[in-house]
């Protein structure tokens, strides 16, 4: 998925492009560097005096990203010269700049920061979503529609019985992702993940930049131990899945010999005026679709070597932020798609007669029932 403003809206992942762009990386990577300063000096590993002039210059530093981008070439990762520079601009301080610190204690630290922070753009979308699901469920949950399996008319459902389904994985998908994102922790290990330039501080001063940061504390590094960043991954990838199901249905259930359902602002043709194309489910799914890949290159590198991986860790970085932009994506087209999702039951009536399926009782209202009695519990 390209980046700008030719795609982003399309595929929605403008509601998160600023969060996760080059400007965000580098507030992240400075607001890090100042709160790192300022656990150091409550702990006595700097002085005081410099955490504050440490934390004044990286709140108004002027960094040329295509510079810091070159400059970063040497090193492997722009933390280094980015370090430079708040030294040379921190002046007596600058020497406190970066205590105890090694570039991927900066640079895994900042990315948590970054998917903190437009996860939570994620959650909102996901939970719109999720309640235009179960405000389908609730008002249709006695309407009666044919259901599909292997493409074909099955056996009477409700439509209500398909929404609440929807809901379901989009509430699953939402509340473990919630919960990985709130327990997004710092990283600060030092140069061999010992913490042995902050010793005898080293565990404290971490526990204090995860206060500073509002991040969770790390327990002990994890230079080389990425099951953290493997669970966020998959979650994810999960939760672009669970938009992923009703775009599809959506798409499916718009079909014109179906047409059961059509989106509020359908899409056009440049060359067929009469199509109505649910395009807002099309590139739900299309955002979706990226998700599986991006999640194998996070699960390839678990296995990193000794205490730093040696290209694996640096894989993660675009390909996380990514992976939030995509899901992102997904969820905020699938709330466009459902949002104004148009249901027409006389259809869904006639195309049950299509086929000699046989009518029984079924339990699709107390599936709906269920459904959103667990919702209400959950419901603050």
């Amino acid at each position: 998925m390209p980046r700008g403003d030719l795609f982003d809206p399309l595929f929605g992942a403008d509601g998160v492009a600023a969060l996760l762009d080059d400007a965000a990386w580098v507030r992240a990577l400075l607001d890090v560097e100042a709160a790192l300063a300022r656990a150091a000096a409550a702990h006595g590993v700097i002085p005081a005096a410099d955490a504050v002039q440490i934390t004044e210059t990286a709140l108004t530093l002027d960094v040329d990203l295509a510079e810091l981008g070159r400059a970063a070439v040497t090193g492997g990762n722009p933390v280094i010269p980015l370090v430079r520079l708040l030294r040379e601009a921190s002046g007596t301080a600058g020497t406190s700049v970066h205590s105890g610190a090694t570039s991927q204690d900066i640079m895994d630290t900042a990315l948590m920061l970054l998917l903190q922070r437009s996860g939570v753009v994620l959650l909102a979308e996901l939970r719109g979503a999720a309640a235009a699901a179960a405000a389908f469920a609730r008002n249709h949950r006695d309407t009666p529609m044919t259901a599909r399996t292997l493409g074909q008319q099955a056996l009477p459902t409700t439509f209500g019985a398909v929404a609440a389904s929807w809901c379901s994985g989009l509430d699953r998908a939402c509340s473990r992702l919630a919960a990985l994102l709130g327990e997004l922790p710092v990283q600060l290990g030092g140069a061999a993940g010992t913490l042995a330039a902050l010793h005898p501080h080293g565990l404290a001063v971490a526990d204090s930049l995860a206060e500073e940061l509002g991040l969770a504390r790390q327990g002990v590094p994890w230079h080389a131990e990425r099951t953290r960043v493997a669970e966020l991954a998959t979650a994810l990838g999960t939760a672009a899945g669970a938009c992923a199901k009703p775009a599809t249905d959506v798409l499916l259930l718009a079909a014109t010999e179906v047409a059961e359902v059509s989106e509020a602002a359908p899409g056009d043709s440049s060359s067929m005026p009469h199509k109505q194309n649910p395009i807002a489910a099309i590139t739900a799914r299309a955002a979706a679709h990226r998700a599986p890949g991006l999640v194998s290159t996070v699960l390839s590198g678990m296995d990193g070597e000794h205490q730093r991986a040696a290209g694996a860790w640096h894989a993660e970085w675009e390909t996380l932020t990514e992976l939030m932009r995509v899901t992102a994506g997904a969820a905020a087209r699938v709330r466009t798609s459902l949002d104004g999702l148009q249901v027409h039951p006389e259809v869904m009536r006639t195309n049950l007669t299509l086929s000699a399926m046989p009518q029984s009782d079924n339990h699709a209202g107390d599936i709906v029932d269920r459904v959103l009695a667990a919702r209400a519990k959950e419901s603050p």
